[in-house]
């Protein structure tokens, strides 16, 4: 080998390297504003949470005592506890499992080319990106017995409309329509790219071979959309985990819809117990850790990825 050979042999391994490095700074200088804010603004926080769950704390007072684990044995010993976690279990499952079955439905509406269909889902779409708290506004005119309109059209056909604020029961029922109906537009609008991603051919192939409609859904086109309906289930699940605005709009001090987001909330800023708030937030952390896991790691192996 030639001497030219033999220096363009060795130098080759360092341009590599400063190569690698020139990658690594640039990586670096893409990323790492990203990350610093995420560990500022996400990390620390849930960090400092942890930290203050440990500790009995008024939070009009400047001292606090350490308790260890006191607050977390001193919630689930409450006969609060079980009650705030079955309101945040019906809440979540109607809300999720309503969302998807309605949103799927709309989605299979709107997935035809009709005039006036991008219309309608942009009406669809529309409540989503609304404010929570102004939506709740608006219900609420809509719900009340006395000056609302629902009360106004019962009235007309000699019925008397519930009193959905003050039961508890209703007042649930009341938020788990309104927040359907925010976020119907969200799985409506994603399932909707699903359908549109189906391949036509292999449809039409199960037309040709005598498939009724209905048959055509269930056994090749929903099958399909299960990456979709898994992505839907992951983020509506911990959208209607970490429901707030909508719930503090029509339930102000958590009469019947008390969530446990809501109930740290409560705990917090209208009992003052902070330690109590943080212990309950970071008991939603660990609940919002272990659901997402426990799709990740079994429910994806449902999915069928075309």
């Amino acid at each position: 080998m030639s001497g030219t050979g033999v220096t363009q042999a060795l130098s080759a391994p360092r341009r590599r390297r400063r190569f690698s490095l020139k990658e690594a700074l640039l990586f670096l200088a893409f990323v790492g504003p990203n990350v610093a804010l995420i560990a500022v603004f996400t990390y620390r926080p849930l960090i400092v949470n942890v930290y203050y769950s440990t500790l009995k704390w008024d939070i009009s007072s400047d001292f606090a005592t350490k308790v260890g684990l006191g607050n977390y044995r001193e919630f689930f010993r409450s006969g609060e506890a079980g009650h705030v976690l079955l309101t945040t279990a019906i809440f979540t499952v109607a809300t999720v499992g309503l969302s998807l079955a309605l949103g799927l439905l709309v989605a299979v509406a709107l997935n035809r080319k009709l005039p006036g269909v991008g219309f309608a889902q942009a009406t669809v779409f529309a409540p989503y990106v609304l404010s929570g708290f102004a939506v709740a506004l608006l219900w609420l005119y809509i719900f009340d017995p006395n000056i609302g309109a629902l009360g106004a059209i019962l009235r007309s056909i000699h019925l008397t409309s519930p009193d959905w604020i003050n039961n508890p029961r209703l007042t649930l029922v009341m938020v788990i329509i309104v927040y359907v109906w925010k976020n119907l537009g969200y799985a409506a609008v994603i399932y909707l790219a699903g359908l549109q991603a189906v391949p036509t051919d292999i449809l039409e192939a199960a037309e040709l071979d005598g498939a009724s409609a209905i048959r055509r859904f269930f056994s090749v086109t929903f099958p399909l959309l299960s990456p979709t309906t898994f992505f839907l289930l992951v983020t509506v699940m911990l959208n209607s985990l970490q429901a707030f605005d909508l719930l503090i709009g029509l339930d102000k001090l958590g009469h019947g819809a008390k969530t446990l987001i809501f109930d740290a909330y409560l705990t917090g800023f209208y009992d003052g117990d902070a330690g109590m708030s943080a212990t309950m937030s970071t008991v939603l952390f660990g609940l919002l850790a272990v659901l997402t896991l426990f799709q990740l790691v079994f429910l994806e192996r449902k999915v069928h990825y075309r």
